[in-house]
């Protein structure tokens, strides 16, 4: 008898991040890091593990959206679901019902972004490989038919794509070495959390250098003075050497991100993340005109292909950062970084939220070995929290992501992780304690 899918789970899983402020910016000052946490069950007891990240409240109608999900995915073959892949995905975008509720966006397609990459899980752990290396031993043409070529072809076509992935094939078995042995360049953002003191973001920063971190991240935006100080305590603390983004997390206007990162540029910040609206293409545009060489970086809550696409096309960003949760999973962010291939721009993921370091590693990795073969100027972020709770928690070594080697996606959960924080019933949010700097760096 085949094997079927036989549940879709989800459970609203929470850390109480807020009570040390890791994660804290000027939009989000109290976050509480959070997972919607799909286990796709099979007949066969096979599972697959992922997540949608949210900060917290909300996390309830992420995990209600991805069980909205069940009807399209329990009974299916699983053989048919892992041969392919890119059919099993635009079956749950391309559902008409649910995609009214986006299309193509927010949470049903951060759902359908779980599900999907729960599903490249399930195949992994069925082949015995890492995500990335699955992808990445795929022939270009099996890579191809992963894309949904649906409104890109003006930007990106299926020939250029398999162009691409040809162009790179000869190289795959010698960056495959590489990265095995070297890994990937990572930078920190951990200490450059908004609630952090200067002692803490003085004495982190340090800290990263000598780990071997040559970039990290500050948070600002709150009070223009205020960042100005955190800046320069943070050159004096890590050089001149040291690469030092900076992120805004939405929270000006066009004019205003302007006229604010005036004060900062003899600090040298390498980018500017997230300085407006994420919607606004235009205005990105427009900000990287008036504070080049500063580059303008974003992507972590761009909704999907099409917008990623625009802003190449609007040559608005010099930085695309790509989310593992954000849009509609592995299977979309292979287009996305195929487009970002196509038009020459580096991609430095998002990765600040629980899992998403574990999951968002796989998508540089193979970007390296499969697509663009080159590392330069390519960092994935890290945040040094939370991963105690994962099965398989990412490694570094020397301010560098070790290539996975256990099959999967990595964002499989520890059952007692599960059981204590899941909201609003675990412990954890029933007074059981919880360490200082559990949740991040005290």
């Amino acid at each position: 008898m085949a094997e079927l899918i036989t549940a879709v789970d989800a459970a609203d899983i929470r850390f109480p991040t807020s009570r040390e402020l890791d994660g804290s910016d000027a939009m989000n000052p109290e976050p509480d890091y959070s997972a919607a946490y799909v286990t796709l069950r099979t007949s066969a007891g096979g599972a697959g593990h992922a997540l949608a990240f949210t900060i917290g409240r909300g996390n309830d109608v992420q995990v209600a959206a991805i069980r909205a999900f069940a009807p399209l995915v329990v009974g299916l073959p699983v053989d048919d679901v892992c041969a392919d892949l890119g059919a099993f995905s635009r079956r749950l975008s391309w559902d008409s019902q649910l995609r009214w509720l986006g299309p193509e966006k927010g949470v049903m397609h951060m759902a359908a972004g779980a599900v999907v990459n729960a599903a490249w899980d399930l195949r992994a752990r069925r082949d015995g490989k890492p995500v990335w290396r699955l992808l990445a031993e795929m022939s270009p043409a099996e890579l191809v038919d992963l894309v949904d070529f649906r409104y890109l072809e003006d930007a990106l076509s299926r020939d250029e794509a398999l162009d691409i992935l040809r162009a790179a094939e000869p190289g795959r078995a010698r960056r495959q070495a590489e990265l095995l042995a070297r890994g990937y360049p990572a930078y920190t953002t951990t200490p450059g959390w908004l609630g952090y003191t200067d002692e803490k973001l003085a004495r982190l920063s340090q800290e990263a250098v000598a780990e071997g971190f040559t970039q990290i991240k500050l948070k600002v935006g709150a009070d223009r003075e205020q960042d100005v100080r955190r800046m320069r305590l943070a050159r004096e603390a890590v050089g001149p050497d040291i690469r030092i983004a900076i992120d805004a997390n939405q929270t000006w206007s066009v004019p205003q991100a302007i006229e604010w990162l005036r004060p900062l540029a003899p600090y040298d910040p390498y980018w500017i993340e997230e300085p407006t609206s994420p919607d606004d293409i235009l205005g990105h545009a427009a900000i990287r005109r008036a504070v080049a060489p500063m580059k303008v970086a974003t992507g972590e809550h761009t909704h999907n292909r099409v917008m990623f696409k625009q802003l190449l096309q609007a040559g608005a960003v010099d930085i695309l950062q790509l989310d593992a949760a954000r849009v509609a999973g592995v299977t979309e962010n292979v287009a996305i970084l195929l487009l970002a291939a196509k038009y020459g721009i580096p991609v430095c993921p998002h990765a600040g939220g629980v899992g998403l370091c574990e999951m968002v590693q796989h998508l540089s990795m193979f970007d390296f070995v499969a697509v663009t073969g080159t590392q330069r100027d390519r960092v994935i972020e890290y945040v040094d929290h939370l991963h105690e709770h994962f099965v398989d928690p990412v490694r570094l070594r020397g301010g560098r992501y070790l290539a996975p080697t256990e099959p999967g996606l990595g964002a499989r959960l520890k059952d007692d992780t599960l059981a204590r924080y899941r909201f609003p019933d675990g412990p954890v949010w029933h007074g059981e304690p919880v360490a200082p700097g559990a949740g991040g760096r005290a």
